[in-house]
């Protein structure tokens, strides 16, 4: 796969990416995008594998996140333009909602000119609101879903020749840029309305949500048993985590939102736990973070990162 997919995913070892946007803004929906570019520019330096970006069209009040506000493909462009060496992830575009052709050119392009960091999660859309604004059907986003992900992998190849429900490339022409390494790799999110077999031969890998451990590691354990059972090699795993850091690092845990409240001494044996049951990364997010938002992330850096640094 491409750079970014060789350095963030290592087998049996787990590394540490940012949810963007970088800041704590609590029960409001709608970020204030404050330094967003110099915390991610400081991400890089600190030493974190990734930063993740969001797909939502629209501020849906039920769904209650408005996500890094900006567009994903033109704030990976952005992006590539103002870091140099951390993972541009996005968790996840709602295939659905786009025209795969639209989704292949802009993933493509952000891969070759980020030097290929572009980390590509897709998903088949939980936010029902969104498809009638675009004259799309909600009920059929699985069988969609499915098509788009073809349609996407055809377009790496020279010239491809093929038909589906988004439409007919004949051979006669072709789409460029091609990705960094000949293919996008493609993370699969949650279900998307598919049968396990499938998430488990058509992806590069699995994002999957917060669960405690015994339940993740049994999760973990049927993903890589279907993967085994078509004879493929191992693929990796990453979760998504909220955090709020205490500055003691001896705070014990208490629950937050698909994450916890704790210090760090916790914090670093929950992500162990999470490295020996097969996780090969988690994305932190620090929208209830409760002290400065810099401030954790140095803190992070000084007392988290160095427990999880597989850099060669």
């Amino acid at each position: 796969m491409n750079s970014a997919y060789n350095r963030v995913f290592k087998p049996d070892r787990l590394s540490l990416g940012l949810v963007v946007p970088l800041e704590a803004h609590q029960n409001n929906p709608v970020a204030n995008m404050d330094r967003h570019i110099e915390r991610i520019q400081l991400a890089e330096a600190l030493g974190f594998s990734s930063v993740w970006l969001r797909d939502v069209p629209f501020n849906v009040p039920t769904f209650g996140d408005a996500g890094q506000l900006y567009d994903p493909f033109v704030y990976l462009g952005y992006l590539a333009a103002q870091t140099n060496k951390i993972a541009l992830g996005v968790a996840s575009i709602v295939l659905p909602l786009r025209h795969p052709a639209q989704v292949a050119k802009a993933a493509a392009s952000a891969d070759v000119l980020s030097g290929g960091r572009l980390l590509l999660g897709i998903a088949s859309g939980d936010r029902p609101e969104e498809y009638p604004a675009m004259n799309m059907t909600f009920e059929d986003r699985g069988e969609r879903f499915r098509q788009s992900v073809d349609y996407i992998r055809q377009m790496a190849s020279s010239r491809p020749h093929f038909a589906n429900a988004y439409g007919e490339v004949s051979g006669g022409i072709d789409m460029l840029p091609k990705p960094s390494s000949g293919q996008l790799p493609l993370l699969i999110t949650g279900g998307s309305q598919q049968h396990p077999d499938w998430i488990a031969q058509n992806g590069d890998g699995w994002m999957t949500y917060p669960h405690n451990v015994d339940a993740q590691a049994h999760i973990i354990d049927k993903y890589r048993a279907g993967i085994k059972s078509f004879d493929l090699p191992n693929k990796p795993v990453m979760q998504s985590l909220y955090i709020d850091l205490a500055e003691n690092p001896d705070t014990k845990s208490h629950p937050i939102h698909l994450g916890f409240r704790s210090g760090s001494k916790y914090l670093i044996e929950y992500l162990s736990s999470l490295e020996n049951i097969g996780v090969n990364h988690v994305a932190l997010n620090l929208r209830f973070n409760n002290n400065d938002v810099e401030q954790t992330m140095k803190q992070l850096a000084s007392d988290i990162l160095p427990n999880f640094s597989h850099e060669e």
